[in-house]
């Protein structure tokens, strides 16, 4: 229960928000919604709005979804001859205007920016979480001095010296050492460009970071790139930095970006076979990370009241990245994802119509059976990386 229920409240979080974006964009173009559902599976409680909307708890808590009418399923993937048939008995007791209140109906525009809308709110999602967090926390900035270098590492062979600091990676300014972390561990075997103080000298080096397997605070192993620098915190180095609402919300926006530029980063090396797929995890991973971070936020803490406070943040910082990461999957052009969906009507929006029902469907399915074969795979990692099977293994020998 440890790692499950913090899992449950990062994922349902993410989700909810996302399926929220659907519908307040539905909602804004007066679509017919049926439902809206956190959780799968039988309701444990349901209501229905004035609006006709009817709200469901499902019993499985695995993410949830908004139904249009006239979806055949979750995904909103239409069943071609029930919408013609839904089509007809609209028309048989309306006017043809009626037929623009159903989203399969609606102008190719409408429908394009009501599936969009989904991805937008968890990237909005995870801007105002982390404008929270830099609004009313500020952050503690470390002067990024490199403490001590590993013998025959990376680093050492590029040149750096133990009291460098570091001033930019890639041509960006850095102010914390923790900023070139990320940098470093996606860019195994690729030249990283550093300028470096010493004493008061601008150096420039280039350093290519090491593949190296390692295990996170989550006991997972990763290969990652690793440089040899290394920094002690000291608390001279150490400024508690402030900021006002305008400054924390570019600061969020900022820390968004970074990190959906990074995943597009790592993914366009997946895709060139730079990095190894083996490295992909699932919900597994995200559970694991959960629980990491839920002790990590209620490690100290005076009571079990504020250690219940800090995980909850600490969850809530999790959430902000699990969320980028769902709006940028989202958006990836595969059938049944959103992106697949903007697909097809980027087609139909240049041809000025719809692509043929059984192209769809096909694509459809080939969608489908990519995104289980992707999530197979990637629990199939997790359970390698988590030593599961030799875990299994010790039990019964």
């Amino acid at each position: 229960m440890s790692w499950i229920l913090p899992f449950l409240f990062v994922l349902t979080l993410v989700v909810t928000i996302h399926e929220l974006g659907h519908y307040w964009a539905a909602r804004a173009f007066g679509t017919v919604i049926d439902s809206f559902s956190i959780g799968f599976g039988r309701a444990i409680f349901k209501w229905r709005d004035k609006r006709g909307v009817e709200w469901r708890i499902g019993w499985i808590p695995l993410g949830g979804y908004v139904r249009f009418a006239g979806d055949d399923n979750a995904a909103s993937i239409p069943d071609h001859d029930d919408l013609a048939e839904m089509k007809a008995k609209i028309l048989e007791h309306n006017p043809a205007t009626a037929l623009q209140r159903f989203f399969h109906f609606k102008p190719v525009w409408q429908r394009a920016i009501i599936t969009v809308a989904g991805p937008a709110a968890n990237f909005i999602l995870a801007i105002l979480l982390f404008t929270f967090f830099f609004g009313v926390f500020g952050e503690v900035q470390v002067t990024p001095r490199i403490t001590g270098v590993t013998p025959g590492s990376a680093a050492e062979q590029a040149g750096f010296q133990a009291g460098d600091i570091l001033r930019t990676v890639n041509g960006r300014a850095i102010k914390d050492f923790k900023e070139i972390m990320p940098v470093v561990a996606i860019r195994a075997n690729e030249p990283i460009a550093f300028t470096v103080d010493r004493g008061g000298r601008m150096i420039d080096l280039v350093a290519t970071p090491a593949q190296k397997m390692t295990t996170d605070p989550t006991g997972a192993r990763q290969r990652i790139g690793v440089l040899g620098l290394e920094h002690v915190d000291r608390r001279e180095d150490a400024v508690r930095v402030r900021y006002n609402p305008v400054q924390a919300v570019a600061m969020g926006t900022g820390r968004t970006w970074e990190v959906l530029s990074t995943s597009l980063y790592y993914m366009g090396r997946l895709v060139r076979g730079q990095v190894p797929a083996d490295q992909l995890g699932s919900f597994i991973g995200i559970a694991k990370a959960s629980d990491a971070v839920a002790k990590a936020g209620a490690q100290g803490a005076p009571n079990p009241a504020m250690g219940v406070f800090g995980s909850f943040l600490a969850l809530l910082q999790l959430s902000a990245i699990l969320s980028v990461s769902v709006g940028f999957l989202n958006l990836l052009p595969i059938p049944v994802l959103d992106g697949g969906h903007l697909l097809f009507y980027g087609y139909e929006a240049v041809a000025r119509r719809p692509l043929a029902a059984n192209v769809q469907a096909v694509g459809y399915r080939l969608g489908l059976a990519l995104l289980l074969g992707f999530m197979l795979f990637a629990v199939w990692n997790d359970l390698q990386r988590y030593n599961v099977f030799n875990f299994l293994g010790g039990l019964f020998s």
